[in-house]
This record gives C-alpha cells, sequence and structure tokens, in this order.
C-alpha cells in the first residue's frame, strides 16, 4: 500500500490505494513510519519525494476501516510519554528531521490526513487540478498530526483556523496564496526532477545543516502542542456529538440540531 523504492539516490515514497484515492489506513501509517526510518539510515540519498498512484495524492484517513478496528485507533495514538510524536505525528514530522530536501508531487484529492503528511515535506509542488482541505472537524475531530506545530510557519491563523472549523476544499491557487502549497505546476513531476537536479552541485552536508537550521527557525518542536493534539483528539473520540459526525457525516454545512455542546477546556 506504500511503495518505497530508490532511484538513482533519491527515495520514492508512493502511496498506492488508488481505487480507495490513496486513503489511509493504519498499515499505511506504519509504512510510511518505516519509509522514513530507511531514508534516515541511507547516507547515499540525495532527495525524498512523496507521492501518490493515480489521480488523487490521498484523500485522508479511511474513517470506516479505522473504525472497525478500535484497537487501531489506540496503535495510532499510543505515545509512552506526552510530549512524544505517536504514530499519526511521525508521518508528519518525521520528514522534518531527514537530512536531505523532501518533495510531495500532489494532485487532485489532498485532504485530511493527506493534506498534513504533505505539510510535513520541504516542498509541496501541486498540479492545477490539486484540492486541500483540513477534513478532521467532518467527522467530530481535531487534526491531531502534527501540523499544529508547521501551520503556524505556513498560513496566517485566520485562514488556518476557518479551514479547519469549515472542512471545505480550496482550490490550488487558494492553497498556494495560503502558504499550504509551494508552486504550482502543470507537470509536477518534471519539475520535482528539475529541482533536485538543480541541488546536486551543493554539499549535501550544507543542505542538511541548512534544512535543520531553518526548520528550528520556523517550527520549533513543542512537546506541549504534540501533547494537546492528542488529549484533545482521546476526548472528542469518547464524545456522544463525535459519535453523531461519524455517522451521520456533515454534509454541505447543513445545521445539526442534535449536537449539544459539551464543557471544553
Amino acid at each position: 500500500m506504500v511503495q518505497y523504492k530508490v532511484i538513482d539516490n533519491i527515495a520514492w515514497v508512493t502511496l498506492n490505494r488508488p481505487d480507495k484515492q490513496n486513503a489511509l489506513n493504519y498499515d499505511m501509517f506504519r509504512q510510511l513510519a518505516h519509509s522514513i526510518k530507511q531514508i534516515k539510515s541511507n547516507r547515499q540519498l540525495r532527495a525524498a519525494v512523496i507521492q501518490g498512484e493515480g489521480l488523487h495524492f490521498c484523500s485522508g484517513l479511511d474513517v470506516q476501516s479505522v473504525t472497525k478496528h478500535p484497537s487501531q485507533i489506540f496503535k495510532l495514538l499510543f505515545k509512552l510519554l506526552p510530549g512524544n510524536q505517536n504514530l499519526v505525528q511521525k508521518v508528519v514530522l518525521g520528514w522534518r528531521t531527514l537530512p536531505v530536501p523532501v518533495y510531495a508531487i500532489l494532485q487532485g484529492n489532498c485532504l485530511g490526513g493527506g493534506l498534513h503528511i504533505a505539510l510535513g515535506a520541504d516542498f509541496r509542488i501541486a498540479h492545477p487540478d490539486t484540492q486541500v482541505a483540513i477534513m478532521e472537524s467532518r467527522w467530530g475531530l481535531c487534526p491531531d498530526m502534527g501540523t499544529s506545530i508547521v501551520l503556524p510557519s505556513y498560513v496566517k491563523q485566520d485562514h488556518a483556523l476557518a479551514m479547519a472549523l469549515s472542512a471545505e476544499r480550496i482550490p490550488a491557487v487558494q492553497a498556494l496564496e495560503f502558504g499550504l502549497i509551494s508552486k504550482i505546476d502543470q507537470n509536477p513531476l518534471a519539475y520535482v526532477k528539475q529541482h533536485i537536479d538543480s541541488l546536486s552541485c551543493h554539499s549535501p552536508d550544507a543542505l542538511a545543516a541548512i534544512k535543520q537550521l531553518y526548520n528550528r527557525a520556523y517550527q520549533p518542536v513543542t512537546r506541549q502542542l504534540l501533547w494537546l493534539e492528542t488529549r484533545y483528539q482521546i476526548k472528542l473520540l469518547c464524545s456522544k456529538n463525535t459519535r453523531i459526525a461519524m455517522k451521520n457525516g456533515v454534509k454541505n454545512n447543513e445545521k445539526q440540531p442534535y449536537f449539544e455542546r459539551a464543557k471544553w477546556k
């Protein structure tokens, strides 16, 4: 479901469930985390590329698949210490720890967990048909994949809040304006290959140092945020309103009079 291969010292990580728009199930989270470890241990690599097979990058979490197995939810969210990264956070923030530039090639739907994974890359090159969305509120949940750390360096607070509250899709042009993607190109694959080639004449040590320095400057790791993401998500998973949202879905921003707001802090 996640293919990993190395060609000419470039690691290619491909989400490969095209019949499901590359929706993420538990095994894909594990395989993505393993791919990150493989890249980190290979000192010959010059770059890494994340892409989706078929017409879409990733439509987000396969909610039906994961909710059928409650133990998988526990495994996705489990962490030994509150400030540690759990599995869903590792597949986003893990790309930031790699000593090589990481590119995400986007097309079609890039939604929910798919967008979060793409935000973990250093560069997001999108086809003009790309649509992005932060989808968790549709299911009565909150974003919990570590992007509370990376989003502030990309997107103004009001844009991020509006996207997360509404769960609405926005087109590539608007995503570029917001800062969610780096560039729009008719041929993202060719652009990425050209960009990687342009960096090949530079010292890999210098590239690694620059990436590490700028990651620390723009996206400082905050253990408290990682814990709050997980804490809020667990609380929401136990909420009556979340069960209602997952059962019925929230479509076209219709009002749902059966929701009753709980105390929140």
